[in-house]
């Protein structure tokens, strides 16, 4: 990831040009899309009433995960921007990496979308067919491309990142770690907290080679793990080694789990298990792209770039680099 490659500290003042305004600019738009994610909250509740007006089963549960998600955006979008209103250069630095993992996803979601419209719209008439795709592939553009790559360019931008530099010349948390190994601490931060909603999520149901495990060992797995994510998100923040290793260890044995388990159980006693109704688990086999067969490949399809990502930031977790990196000094 070319972020990897941060540019020198230390500008002087007369070195740059001052991006104050730009970066009070950038702050406000970002504020407004986590506005935007905030606003997702109440439509998917309100989506669902109306799909149960019409038919559909009531099951608050399934939205939780994705009402979180955008409670989480939200919150972080509209702190971020505020401090990039602030000129703080924590929110430069975390801003990038939302953008970088945020670009990372829109790519290989885009590239997945050409697989999976057209089956979804395989029963819709040609030319509806036709306007459908357009609309859908412009939205991913925007949304998935287009804004976190102008968010990449502008806080990778040399002069905002002397700009934050100049304006708030403390040291803060964010520059003691390289920005790539900061983005796979706070990663392994935010799937600690994931692990912790699982249970309340989806029954702590949890595929392990083969077989799914959930209730009450569903729940002790989830906590287990959790923990040990929080663990890894700490230790990759201090650089330690094995902190990389054991990541590599762990996303290994989930891709073995689960195309092992896909390859030998139904979704639909997966769904059963999570508390999906009947109408649900119908709905969602109309989508062939959704069987255990198409599971197993977008399982490991899933993992290429994240062995990537972690082949990328290896070098930031060998001793001597994690010993000879040091806090940049104030401009």
């Amino acid at each position: 990831m070319l972020f990897m490659n941060e540019l020198p500290t230390g500008l002087s003042l007369p070195d740059f040009r001052d991006r104050r305004t730009s970066l009070i600019v950038f702050g406000i738009l970002v504020i407004l899309l986590g506005c935007l994610c905030a606003l997702m909250v109440p439509l998917l509740f309100l989506g669902l009433l109306v799909a149960a007006q019409h038919g559909g089963a009531m099951n608050y549960q399934t939205l939780i995960p994705a009402a979180l998600t955008y409670l989480t955006l939200a919150t972080a979008l509209i702190w971020l921007g505020i401090g990039s209103i602030m000129v703080r250069r924590w929110a430069r630095a975390l801003l990038l990496i939302l953008a970088w993992s945020w670009l990372v996803v829109g790519i290989f979601s885009s590239v997945s979308m050409f697989f999976v419209v057209p089956r979804m719209m395989a029963t819709i008439p040609a030319g509806a067919r036709v306007i459908a795709m357009a609309v859908m592939l412009v939205f991913f553009a925007v949304i998935f491309l287009a804004i976190p790559g102008i968010l990449v360019i502008f806080y990778q931008n040399k002069n905002v990142k002397a700009t934050c530099e100049a304006h708030d010349p403390v040291t803060r948390w964010t520059d003691r770690c390289p920005l790539p190994a900061l983005a796979l601490s706070v990663w392994l931060g935010l799937g600690a907290l994931s692990m912790l909603l699982m249970p309340l999520a989806y029954h702590s149901v949890l595929p392990v080679f083969g077989v799914l495990i959930s209730g009450l060992p569903g729940t002790i797995v989830f906590l287990a793990l959790a923990g040990l994510w929080g663990y890894l998100a700490r230790a990759a923040y201090q650089l330690k080694p094995v902190a990389w290793w054991i990541t590599v260890a762990m996303l290994v044995l989930f891709t073995m789990s689960n195309i092992i388990t896909f390859s030998r159980i139904d979704l639909a006693e997966l769904y059963q298990l999570m508390g999906y109704s009947e109408q649900q688990i119908d709905q969602i086999a109309s989508f062939s792209f959704f069987s255990s067969k198409t599971m197993v490949w977008w399982t490991a399809l899933f993992c290429l770039p994240l062995f990537g990502c972690l082949l990328g930031v290896k070098r930031y977790f060998a001793r001597p680099a994690a010993a000879e990196f040091t806090s940049p000094p104030p401009p």
